[in-house]
């Protein structure tokens, strides 16, 4: 497996257990959607599996290594993470975002390649290169999001709710573009409350509710499922997808 999480349990001061007992993990090459209402501990266990937040217990490792809880040795290990909301560097450019993307690595042959592969993926990011990233539509801004993450080459990529505030069209887009990344071989683990668009990508998926992983299978299996299809695909009604 490259990732593992076993018993992570992660607490915001003493009263509130976001994450509990969590275990689950990802095989090289997968896509896994987490799906999940509003408070269910999505985006607490991206921040976690990056370092960002520190478990009380349990354990997180990337390839059979432990990862510790600091954000520099993840990214240093392959793991780069598209947050909710994007959170670019508004008044840095295009170009200057996706450079930071790269900050760790060295080889400057490869980060040319890679953000080539970054413009082949969104065109208009080249068109845009000199324009404020503040500036941008919030589709643009998604997929600078996702191309700054891929400038760090990673071999784990973290996507928390990439459809978040989009037009239908661009929704369709940015979920092309992740269907693409992942037929690289780049691993993919998809936080969204789009769970249709989610589960039909997905090779494996998971229901999180309350911190808890209640329920799991594969994309289809899930979508094909009673409670699924009436807790998250209410507008299917009664047909299967």
């Amino acid at each position: 497996m490259l990732l593992e999480v076993e018993g992570l349990n992660v607490y915001y001061g003493e009263a509130i257990h976001a994450l509990r007992d969590l275990s689950f993990s990802i095989a090289q090459g997968e896509i896994v959607s987490i799906i999940g209402a509003n408070g269910a501990g999505k985006s607490t266990l991206m921040w976690t599996l990056v370092g960002l937040l520190k478990p009380r217990s349990g354990r997180i490792s990337m390839g059979g290594k432990i990862l510790k809880p600091i954000p520099h040795l993840a990214v240093a290990e392959g793991i780069a993470l598209v947050p909710e909301r994007r959170r670019l560097f508004p008044n840095l450019t295009v170009k200057e975002n996706l450079s930071l993307g790269g900050y760790l690595r060295k080889d400057r042959a490869g980060l040319a390649k890679d953000r080539d592969y970054v413009f082949e993926l969104f065109p208009i990011l080249k068109e845009r290169l000199a324009q404020y990233a503040g500036t941008l539509s919030g589709g643009q801004q998604q997929m600078l999001a996702i191309g700054r993450a891929l400038m760090c080459k990673p071999r784990l990529l973290l996507l928390d709710e990439p459809s978040l505030g989009l037009a239908p069209v661009l929704v369709d887009q940015v979920f092309s573009a992740i269907q693409e990344i992942a037929d690289t071989g780049t691993t993919i683990l998809l936080v969204e409350q789009n769970a249709l668009e989610a589960l039909q990508i997905s090779r494996r998926a998971y229901v999180l509710e309350v911190g808890r992983i209640v329920l799991e299978g594969s994309g289809m299996d899930l979508l094909k499922d009673k409670i699924v299809r009436e807790a998250y695909l209410g507008k299917l009604g009664g047909q299967t997808p």
